[in-house]
């Protein structure tokens, strides 16, 4: 099942870039135009920079993937948890029918649950700020693993798959997939990326992408309810 998984994971953060745009634009705008100037190819500079950028927030993604495996992996071996983590993989596939309603454009519930995450922005703003103007890669990468954790309702939704992996490792692949999915929407230099993040925005191919990780979803609680018995 945890194939099916990172592969949906994938889809997600390739399937959201309509979301990706409108959540994270901006702030890719903020950070292009903070960037260091360079006389040799000015293009190869700001993608080399916005690579960094998006290094970081993928290794939030996948850093926190791999806690929320972790965290209930640990408890399985503290306690008796399989009744609890089999409940978790029931929400789980309760997240992916929302998500993939969400990417199939038939409701929008999931992005409520970016509230939550406002809270924690909220600290993690003024941190991002004191890092521009950006001069060094190395900042770049720090930058991009704060805005990693900038409230997003598709990564909220697919760390709960990594929680209910119960296993480092594979909460850690999970949102790594992820992060590796929204990338070309949010490499926002380079005309292969806009035709991409133009292709992915039809209608048809939303609405079909939305069906399968519906699909994922159903098939994830129907596996849950299995092992009850």
């Amino acid at each position: 099942m945890i194939e099916f998984n990172v592969w949906g994971a994938f889809l997600v953060g390739l399937m959201g870039a309509a979301h990706c745009f409108g959540m994270c634009g901006g702030l890719v705008g903020a950070f292009a135009t903070n960037l260091p100037s360079s006389s040799s190819n000015r293009l190869a500079n700001q993608l080399s920079f916005l690579l960094s950028y998006n290094l970081g927030r993928i290794a939030s993604y996948t850093i926190a993937g791999g806690l929320a495996g972790a965290s209930t992996a640990a408890l399985g071996y503290m306690f008796d948890v399989d009744s609890y983590l089999i409940g978790l993989r029931i929400f789980a596939g309760v997240m992916m029918i929302a998500t993939g309603l969400y990417i199939a454009q038939l409701w929008f519930g999931i992005v409520h649950i970016e509230k939550i995450g406002k809270i924690l922005w909220r600290y993690l703003k003024p941190v991002a700020n004191k890092l521009l103007p950006i001069k060094y890669k190395y900042q770049a990468v720090l930058a991009g693993m704060v805005w990693g954790w900038l409230p997003c309702g598709l990564v909220y939704s697919t760390l709960t798959w990594s929680v209910a992996t119960g296993d480092m490792l594979n909460g850690a692949l999970i949102m790594l997939a992820f992060g590796l999915g929204t990338l070309p929407a949010l490499l926002s230099a380079g005309l292969a990326a806009k035709k991409l993040a133009h292709w992915v925005q039809k209608k048809q191919v939303r609405l079909i992408s939305g069906i399968f990780i519906v699909v994922f979803g159903i098939q994830t609680i129907y596996v849950a309810i299995m092992q009850l018995n």
